[in-house]
């Protein structure tokens, strides 16, 4: 789940080879109660995606996941939150999972949309919908809200933009990057709340990356610190569901 940018060392000079995305294949039964969705996004690639939808939920949290794997290694996490009353639709990238094609930024970011679309034709009001991302899937998540309507936004150990992750790792070299995923660049566009939790453990997306998104956007906002957290386990924390859950629902009141 966790985001890796190798550096490699090549004829005197340093070469930057961002390998980004670790999508995969194999994916495990569909869990009970939930349901299988294909949708086909803007530029014609089909992909999969799990919806649930419990009893008495007032929020639906549209979940783009990490780099890695496919929503099938998130089964538990998924089944966790809908016991907390959210309606949940989680889709996999382009190339992970069920889901046809190859990602790249570009295109992870059409996928976004296309779920958030099918929400939205499924008769789910856009005051409903919180967009949810963990690590690679924060950056997601907050570039879906400076395009689409929605009534929050949720971001798990995400980071300020992903130069800055490869500079943690690589120095200056990570500088040669780019401007890949900038959340940075759209934070100060958000105009819903936001709730930002981060693992004070991160071994990947280091703790201050965290606080530094949160400093960088506006109010309302929220911030959880998840003591003892790594980079993987973070979404485990039953704290950190509740406080996701307790910040939806808020965040859906607040607009009715």
């Amino acid at each position: 789940m966790g985001l890796v940018v190798l550096v490699a060392v090549a004829s005197g000079r340093v070469v930057l080879e961002n390998l980004i995305f670790f999508p995969d294949r194999l994916m495990p039964p569909t869990p009970p109660g939930v349901l299988d969705r294909f949708i086909t996004t803007a530029d014609g690639v089909r992909i999969h995606a799990w919806y649930v939808a419990p009893p008495g939920a007032t929020a639906t949290l549209l979940w783009s996941h990490g780099n890695g794997g496919n929503i099938g290694n998130r089964a538990e996490i998924l089944l966790a939150l809908a016991a907390r009353r959210l309606a949940v639709l989680a889709y996999d990238y382009r190339g992970y999972g069920r889901s046809e094609g190859a990602p790249d930024e570009a295109g992870v970011y059409r996928d976004a949309e296309a779920a958030y679309d099918e929400l939205r034709a499924s008769g789910v009001p856009a005051e409903r919908i919180i967009a949810f991302g963990e690590s690679l899937g924060g950056a997601v998540s907050i570039r879906l809200a400076t395009e689409r309507p929605c009534a929050g936004v949720a971001v798990v150990a995400t980071f300020t933009s992903l130069r800055d992750v490869a500079r943690v790792h690589y120095g200056l070299a990570g500088a040669a990057i780019g401007s890949r995923f900038d959340s940075l660049g759209r934070l100060g566009r958000l105009r819903v709340p936001l709730f930002v939790a981060h693992g004070d453990q991160d071994e990947i997306v280091p703790y201050e990356l965290g606080e530094r998104v949160f400093a960088a956007a506006p109010e309302p906002k929220r911030f959880l610190r998840v003591h003892g957290a790594t980079h993987n386990d973070v979404l485990g924390d039953p704290q950190l569901l509740d406080a996701l859950a307790t910040f939806a629902r808020d965040a859906v009141a607040q607009n009715r």
